[in-house]
């Protein structure tokens, strides 16, 4: 896998709770990190089906604007019990006019799982594909996920997303109920990126 020997790079993202989650792994390196929204980057149209395209497509229209290597992750969550549904899709199942309701789509996923009458316990997965791209169009892409299942009501203010619904294996708090740090150290992002590090950063 190629280094990363620059120390600035762009999060292919105009999420606030990504982008806190990134800047808190790449700080050790020295590695000074900007989200597209900072540049006033506009957000490419995600027409892959699968979080690794998604994330490429991310990571490589915002390498090509700001001339700088650029670090996307696409990730969501599969509910085994609505064949992986949301799963790619999982940002779409919040968007509203008035901007993205995680809320709502929780309360969806939910009430899918009630119509179904899911069995118990309502396995899960978060997947994570992050991608750095550099802008002479190479790129290398890592991919983590975390087991757990869904819970219900929503518990927790700590995290973002569906993590108010989702509980770990082996944990009996929500990802929205842990402290950051431990969600940060086990989370499919931190699977992910410990995967990036090996290749990109380490050594």
């Amino acid at each position: 896998m190629r280094k990363l020997v620059e120390k600035k790079i762009v999060l292919a993202s105009h999420n606030a709770g990504k982008l806190r989650e990134i800047a808190v792994m790449l700080e050790p390196y020295g590695i000074e990190v900007v989200s597209a929204g900072d540049l006033g980057l506009t957000e490419p149209e995600e027409t892959e089906t699968t979080f690794a395209g998604n994330a490429r497509i991310k990571a490589h229209f915002a390498a090509q604007a700001a001339g700088l290597p650029a670090l996307s992750d696409d990730s969501g969550i599969q509910v085994d019990a609505l064949d992986k549904q949301p799963g790619v899709y999982t940002a779409d199942w919040a968007e509203t006019p008035n901007g993205r309701d995680f809320p709502m789509a929780m309360t969806k996923v939910w009430t899918l799982l009630e119509e179904k009458q899911a069995a118990e316990p309502r396995t899960a997965r978060f997947c994570a594909t992050l991608c750095i791209a550099w802008p002479d169009g190479h790129d290398e892409v890592v991919e983590g996920t975390v087991e757990g299942c869904i819970s219900w009501p929503m518990r927790g203010d700590q995290g973002f997303g569906f993590d108010p619904i989702f509980v770990p294996d082996g944990h009996t708090e929500t990802f929205g109920e842990m402290d950051p740090a431990q969600k940060h150290a086990m989370s499919h992002r931190a699977v992910a990126f410990k995967k990036l590090k090996a290749g990109c950063l380490d050594g």
